[in-house]
């Protein structure tokens, strides 16, 4: 097979750092790029490859029948309309998190790829990428910890400005992007979370709307999880607290594994947690530990590029399995809107959720908005490097 044949659907944040993403992989070709806001698009000319052809708007460039693959990194509500034209028209598909706004959302996407399962559909999860995460999966699934008792995932390393959420007209509004940190900044690690993990049967959330920021959605999160063998979990995340945390604990009845900094430590135990506690004769007992600190591999490259070669890999080659499928995305849209639900409502959500009262509720927020969004996109200063 000759090159892939991309064309990026938005060039904006993200859309713009694939512009070079693509242009690094040997095997794939940029073809087009697409954006509604014609001074952007042309703006970007320079970066891009002579025969690099650009459109405004997504009619046109599938009219034109000059790619084999898209890449969607549009505002989240666009991405279900694009995907499922993309793949009536026989193209290959990756799509930036989220897959969707809603579980119902990326369900329609979903069953769109189905009529169509000789194509690839991929989505940008680039954090399974990260040494560090793949160790961690695979400890998981090797039974090293145990029987998980009890997981704690702090997330707040988030921070973001005011600034930020004034860059954009649909940015932190319910009608424009559908949600706030949980479906902006967390899908990965919603994502990361159920793939460590599962999904838990039930969540109850506390939820806070503009705690830090001038905005409608929610800049703060604290939700409790149950799953269906006993076991607990927490998540807590925010866009407002400086400098933030991104910690990681797992309790199993092996021992205590704690992921920060970058660096995975495990506190081992001789022997089983459970079976010593119901065996063990003494009323105050401690057992032996041995402190491991567990090495991984240096990641190598960049993890947004490791994606779309990992895509382009897809689609020349049929064996070559997709780093995350886009089948698997309808799991972190469905824990964040569980999330959101409850902790809207007040109310214990249980997993599989009720998406027909999840989006009455979000329609409800769209039609009862009477936030006024303030715009300062002149005086943003934007560098996606200090995001990644």
């Amino acid at each position: 097979m000759e090159k892939v044949r991309i064309a990026i659907i938005g060039v904006g944040n993200m859309g713009s750092a694939h512009i070079h993403f693509v242009q690094n992989i040997p095997d794939a070709e940029l073809a087009a790029i697409c954006d509604i806001d014609q001074a952007k698009a042309d703006s970007k000319r320079p970066e891009l490859p002579e025969k690099c052809r650009i459109f405004y708007s997504t009619d046109d460039l599938f009219q034109a029948e000059c790619v084999d693959a898209v890449i969607i990194a549009v505002p989240h509500y666009f991405h279900t309309p694009i995907a499922i034209e993309a793949f009536r028209r026989g193209l290959h598909v990756l799509c930036e998190k989220p897959i969707a706004v809603t579980k119902s959302d990326a369900r329609k996407m979903i069953d769109a790829h189905a009529k169509r399962p000789d194509l690839r559909f991929a989505l940008m999860f680039q954090q399974r990428t990260l040494q560090a995460h793949r160790k961690i999966k695979k400890l998981i699934d090797g039974g090293e910890f145990g029987r998980i008792l009890r997981v704690n995932w702090i997330v707040t390393d988030w921070f973001r400005s005011q600034s930020y959420y004034d860059s954009g007209t649909w940015r932190a509004t319910w009608s424009g992007e559908g949600g706030g940190v949980l479906l902006n900044q967390c899908p990965h690690h919603l994502d990361l979370f159920q793939w460590f993990f599962g999904l838990p049967e039930m969540v109850r959330s506390t939820v806070s709307i503009g705690k830090y920021h001038d905005i409608e959605v929610e800049d703060d999160v604290n939700t409790f999880c149950r799953f269906a063998d006993g076991s607990t979990g927490n998540f807590i995340t925010s866009t407002g607290e400086f400098p933030g945390t991104n910690r990681l604990e797992i309790s199993g009845t092996r021992g205590r594994m704690v992921f920060e900094d970058n660096v995975i430590k495990f506190k081992r135990t001789e022997e089983d947690v459970c079976e010593f506690c119901r065996t063990t004769p003494e009323s105050f007992p401690s057992m032996q530990t041995w402190d491991i600190t567990i090495p991984f591999g240096a990641d190598t490259g960049h993890p947004h590029q490791d994606v779309i070669a990992n895509f382009v890999a897809a689609i020349r080659d049929p064996e070559v399995k997709l780093i995350a499928n886009g089948e698997e995305g309808i799991r972190s849209v469905e824990f964040g809107n569980a999330m959101l639900y409850s902790g809207l409502k007040g109310v214990d959500v249980e997993i599989p959720m009720d998406t027909v009262a999840y989006d009455a509720m979000l329609q409800d927020l769209i039609r009862n908005s009477k936030h006024t969004k303030k715009t300062a996109a002149s005086k943003t200063v934007v560098n996606m490097a200090n995001s990644f």
